[in-house]
């Protein structure tokens, strides 16, 4: 999964999130950082980046 990929769909899962009590989500694609202001007025910020040396580990599967 690619980084802008991820944090699309993290976006889109806040966005979408009922109950949560989000008033405002932005998105700063530049600094891959989401800032959550909740209604009752705290602010979040939540920074995607890829972990070092986490990379995309996918399991091999060898055909016999």
């Amino acid at each position: 999964m690619e980084l802008n990929y991820f944090r699309d769909r993290l976006f889109d899962l806040l966005n979408d999130s009922e109950g949560m009590g989000i008033a405002d989500l932005n998105a700063d694609e530049r600094n891959s950082l989401l800032t959550v202001r909740t209604e009752e007025g705290n602010v979040f910020e939540i920074v995607c980046r890829q972990a070092a040396g986490k990379e995309d580990r996918r399991p091999q599967t060898d055909c016999l």
